[in-house]
């Protein structure tokens, strides 16, 4: 099969479990990038079948949070969602974020930054954006054969993360008033959240959904200031819940103001 560098394709060998987008080839090895998980991976070209693709379940989740602001008085009242900044080491990943939260009719920011560089910026993000919320995500991975899970040394990126959460935690120390997300697949969950971090993925080292970060991110944006949220039910939301996601209770960003 002619199979060409921006073709989708599944893996025969992994019984066609997941659809890659193919980013190169050399000679006969295809380099590949998940459709809908934040995942690299590589195959020679003979185990690949192409495949149609459409990002059908963005569709999905932007319904479902459209569900929630439905019910919301605005009769009487108008609301302030919290503002989100956005940090992906991966454009293609943001670009796809970025639209949610536009079709979601949400402020946010979104800036593309190597994994590695984000820690060294990031203050001047704040400084300029002062977001309610902070998204740090991009890629990850467990290297299994490297030892043991909690040495952050066997990950891809993890230490990259732990240390941007780190760094915007000088520029915020309250976990209420800057809502930080961290990780992609298979990140050190517990360092994250020990760095600072409000939610991080992966307690179960699995790999996540392109849009999870942005559906946490939307779903703070839209809780209440004044309570606590519901813990589970926004992870919940989420592509892989608890296996993804972790995270620990605080307060939303929205606030509410009368007369509309």
């Amino acid at each position: 099969m002619d199979i060409k560098i921006g073709d989708y394709v599944t893996r025969t060998s992994h019984k066609n479990d997941m659809i890659f987008k193919v980013i190169s080839i050399e000679e006969d090895i295809c380099y590949l990038k998940g459709a809908n998980v934040r995942l690299y991976a590589d195959s020679e070209i003979d185990d690949l079948i192409k495949v149609d693709f459409k990002e059908s379940d963005d569709k999905e989740v932007v319904d479902r949070l459209k569900d929630t602001t439905s019910k919301l008085d605005r009769d009487d009242y108008f609301y302030l969602p919290g503002k989100i900044l956005h940090i992906d080491g991966d454009s293609e990943y943001l670009d796809r974020c970025l639209k949610y939260y536009n079709n979601v009719n949400l402020m946010a920011m979104g800036i593309c930054e190597d994994e590695k560089d984000i820690s060294k910026n990031i203050l001047n993000y704040l400084e300029e954006y002062n977001p309610n919320i902070l998204v740090i995500t991009g890629h990850d991975a467990y290297y299994k054969k490297k030892g043991d899970i909690d040495d952050i040394n066997n990950y891809k990126n993890s230490i990259n993360f732990v240390n941007a959460v780190k760094e915007a935690r000088k520029f915020e120390k309250s976990h209420d008033k800057l809502i930080i997300i961290a990780g992609a697949c298979q990140s050190d969950y517990e360092e994250l959240i020990k760095a600072g971090a409000n939610f991080a993925s992966s307690p179960k080292r699995i790999n996540i959904h392109a849009l999870d970060p942005a559906i946490i991110a939307s779903r703070m944006s839209l809780s209440d200031i004044n309570k606590d949220i519901d813990l589970k039910d926004i992870i919940g939301s989420t592509k892989y819940g608890k296996e993804g996601i972790g995270g620990i209770l605080t307060k939303g960003t929205m606030y509410m103001g009368y007369p509309r």
